[in-house]
């Protein structure tokens, strides 16, 4: 159950990434927190992140601006380091509290309030009119790609805000998502490099035949979007996605997952 679930994330997530708002580690980071804690979590998504982009790359990456990859993505590197550190540090984090529902036993702990918070926050970010048709002037640009390497460490969550800093250089949609594949590696092999203490010292948690699995229908999934990469985003689609993520978002808080 748990290899249909998450790979058939994999291959509708990383179709929907090309052309929609939530991003593939929005995305499949809640499912593989269903089967593994959430710091293995994030970091099984990494890697099938990683792989999928890098596979991106081969199919829409010779349009990106690289201009824009200079002053938005050293910065993220920078910070994505950091939040990846905090993001160890917090996966070592004791538990704050516990309490008992329905006979079961739940534990609250920082980690889970900060990841869920964040789900929550992004999931509204992308439904909400205001906040998604958000941009920023591009004199912010450095500043933009220190908040997005920086949640992109910490919870895998940077396409959103990276989105907020992008659309208002008016590039075309292929080289703005092309400009967006190119940053998301940089951050992902940034972050990667931190997590890669916690694989050797958890390395019983990581089912790499899963993480094959999962990258194997992302390539699928990003093959066939980069086929779609003209159509519009269905919002029904968003919405549903979006309530997904908020109920996973208040049961994280929750202890519940």
């Amino acid at each position: 159950m748990d290899y249909l679930i998450i790979c058939l994330v994999a291959l509708l997530g990383s179709g929907l990434t090309l052309f929609s708002g939530f991003g593939l580690g929005t995305l499949l980071t809640p499912v593989f927190a269903l089967f593994f804690p959430i710091d293995i979590a994030i970091a099984m998504t990494a890697i099938v992140h990683f792989l999928n982009n890098l596979f991106k790359l081969t199919l829409i990456g010779g349009k990106a601006d690289w201009s824009v990859v200079k002053r938005f993505g050293i910065p993220s590197v920078l910070a994505a380091i950091l939040g990846a550190f905090l993001l160890k540090m917090l996966g070592n984090g004791a538990i704050l509290t516990n309490y008992t529902a329905l006979g079961h036993v739940f534990n609250i702990s920082f980690l889970k309030l900060v990841i869920g918070f964040l789900v929550i926050f992004f999931a509204f970010w992308e439904i909400i009119p205001s906040l998604s048709r958000l941009s920023f002037d591009k004199k912010y640009l450095p500043f933009g790609g220190f908040l997005s390497g920086f949640f992109g460490g910490l919870a895998g969550l940077q396409g959103a805000l990276r989105s907020a800093f992008l659309i208002k250089l008016g590039l075309e949609k292929e080289t703005f998502i092309a400009t967006g594949v190119v940053i998301a590696c940089l951050i992902d092999v940034s972050r990667l490099g931190v997590y890669a203490e916690k694989w050797y010292s958890t390395n019983n948690l990581l089912d790499w035949l899963l993480i094959a699995a999962a990258t194997l229908a992302a390539f699928i999934g990003a093959y066939f979007g980069s086929r779609m990469i003209k159509k519009v985003t269905i919002e029904a689609v968003q919405r549903l996605v979006a309530v997904f993520l908020v109920v996973f978002g208040v049961l994280m808080m929750a202890g519940v997952i």
